[in-house]
This record gives structure tokens, C-alpha cells and sequence, in this order.
């Protein structure tokens, strides 16, 4: 994608010295005939045929084959190019996928012609795992190294769970909802993992503490964290309880109604829009249990501004070198 230009006025000094900035996500299909093509290079080694493959991708068919995410970056894009230009910071923002286009790859090779030296990496992804984290590193340097000798430098910036601009975001969002069901019980859902790839990262102690802040600016004390979305063999452990369980827990326990919030999630994509607003929104209706759906951050303005900052501001600690092992 090429990448959308500040063009503010003077330029402030920067914290950092860089040049540009990177948006680094996931990827999506953006029409039916990319789902099945998308759907082998997010699984690609893991042995999963396309007779699997074929019953995800009626997911993404009940919305014409296009995932939101793509969209949500386009729009995140543009937004800090914005809020960029409004600080008088001329830096141009580039983005790159890890499994559709733009390919992580092709945006480096982008930057490199474009000159581009030193660049901030920032990924969609607020925890800390193999996948949210660890493995985005490793993208960029596989990208780095098809860009060959004249590739940019690309610092990537820890997750951010514990920014502030993050958990305002989610707790206004939550805030918003709690005024049409106060007295409803919060659910916080993040991406289930293999317990393995769990045990190997900060991940559930960051998501259960996201959580805990959130609640606790939000007033809300009748609160719980599940997990959604999981895939793999059945034999192999994930983290639990399964947001399904949980619901079926709240309903034992006499709730009539509750909130949802997807704290694990920036945006609104596949495992949002059908993994909760369909999948859990039946089986809430089936419980008898009104259902809520908060929004994710998107490009809520404080989220927005937390990047901003994060790019702007001091180097924040890097990772340490043996968090978010495989």
C-alpha cells in the first residue's frame, strides 16, 4: 500500500529517529476468491486440508467474502496520518499484512525504494504471544531480508495492553454500553491460545490485568474473562473457559442479560462480527440471555493518539529476548 503522507507544518524533533512508520496486522480476504488462498497462508504447515478450510470460509461468505480488517487498517491509516499532520509531523505511514495484501513483504520493499532508513513497527496486536507478538518481529525480518542489503530498519514496539490510550478507549466504549444494561455481568473475550504457546508468554497475565483496569474504571465489579475463536486438534489443550461456557455459567447463575467485550481484538473482524455477533449472540438468545456486543478500539481518537505518542515519544523497553516463545 503506499503509504498515506503527513503534511503538516514545521517539523517537530523527534524522540526517535525515524522516518516512517509501520502498520503491521494480520490481513483479510476482500472477496470470495481470495478466502480459500487466505485461509492456506494463515494455516500454512499446520496440515489443516481444505475440506476444513471450506467450512471457515463459509464464515467470511456470509459476508461476501471480504473480513472487516483490512478496512479497520485503511481507516487506522489514515487516522494517524491525520493526527499526525494535526501535531505538525511529517511522517509517512505504511502498512503490511502477514497473510493477504498487502503482503508484509512488498510494503518493505515499498519503503525501501522509497528511501525510507529507519521506521516504528507497530502491531495490531495489544498482548503478548507467539502470534501477537514474537511472530510479527520475525515477519519483519523475513520482510527486511527478501528487501535485501538497503532494507530499513524497523524498530517494533512492544504490545501496548497497558497504554492508556488503549484502556480508555475500551473502558469508554464499555462505559457506553453499561448505560443500557447496568446491572448486566461483563465478559471480557480474548483469542484462545494452546496452553502451550500460553505458558511461553505474558499473555494471560497482561489480558486478565487489561481486563481488571478496564473494569475498574468503568465501576464495573461483576466481571469474568473468557476465550474465543480457538481452532487446532481437539487433543491439544487451549486456554479456557470457552466464552459459550461462560455464557451457559451466567445463565445457571441467574444473569438475564450480559455484556461482551472483546478486549483481545483492535478491530471488528472475522472472529468479531461472526464468532460473536452471530455464533454468541444465538447461543445467548438460545440461554434466553440479552446479548451486548461492545465495540473494539478501531480508531477510537485516544487510541489513535496512544500510537502517536508511542511513535513520538522515547523507545519504550524492548521485549525480552525469550518472551513469546513458540
Amino acid at each position: 500500500m503506499p503509504p498515506i503522507p503527513s503534511n503538516g507544518p514545521a517539523q517537530p524533533r523527534l524522540a526517535q529517529d525515524v522516518d516512517a512508520i509501520l502498520i503491521v496486522s494480520f490481513g483479510g480476504p476482500e472477496g470470495p476468491d481470495d478466502v480459500m488462498p487466505f485461509l492456506r497462508n494463515v494455516t500454512r504447515g499446520r496440515g489443516i486440508g481444505d475440506d476444513r478450510l471450506a467450512a471457515v470460509a463459509e464464515h467470511y461468505h456470509l459476508f461476501g467474502g471480504v473480513s472487516p480488517i483490512n478496512q479497520c487498517n485503511r481507516d487506522l491509516v489514515a487516522a494517524l496520518a491525520a493526527e499526525l499532520d494535526s501535531r505538525g509531523v511529517d511522517l509517512p505511514v505504511y502498512w503490511g499484512n502477514r497473510n493477504w495484501s498487502p503482503m508484509l513483504a512488498d510494503t518493505v520493499a515499498q519503503m525501501r525504494d522509497d528511501g525510507i532508513s529507519r521506521a516504528i513497527g507497530f502491531a495490531t496486536s495489544a498482548f503478548g504471544s507467539y502470534s501477537g507478538c514474537r511472530q510479527y518481529a520475525e515477519d519483519i525480518e523475513r520482510a527486511r531480508a527478501a528487501a535485501g542489503p538497503d532494507a530499513p530498519m524497523i524498530h517494533k514496539l512492544p504490545p501496548f495492553w497497558d497504554q492508556e490510550g488503549f484502556l480508555s478507549a475500551m473502558a469508554e466504549n464499555l462505559a457506553i454500553a453499561r448505560q443500557t444494561e447496568p446491572s448486566a455481568p461483563v465478559v471480557f473475550t480474548a483469542h484462545s491460545i494452546p496452553q502451550s504457546m500460553a505458558a511461553a508468554a505474558p499473555y494471560v497475565a497482561q489480558v486478565h490485568e487489561a481486563c481488571r483496569r478496564v473494569a475498574e474504571r468503568t465501576a464495573t465489579s461483576q466481571w469474568s474473562l473468557a476465550y474465543q475463536s480457538r481452532s487446532g486438534p481437539p487433543q491439544v489443550p487451549w486456554l479456557e473457559p470457552d466464552i459459550a461456557d461462560e455464557l451457559d455459567r451466567q445463565a445457571q447463575s441467574g444473569a438475564d442479560a450480559v455484556v461482551v467485550v472483546p478486549i483481545g481484538f483492535v478491530c471488528d473482524h472475522i472472529e468479531v462480527v461472526y464468532d460473536l455477533d452471530i455464533e454468541i449472540r444465538q447461543h445467548a438468545d438460545m440461554l434466553g440471555l440479552r446479548f451486548t456486543r461492545v465495540p473494539t478500539v478501531g480508531i477510537h481518537p485516544a487510541f489513535v493518539e496512544m500510537i502517536a505518542d508511542l511513535v513520538l515519544g522515547p523507545p519504550p523497553t524492548a521485549c525480552p529476548a525469550d518472551c513469546c516463545l513458540r
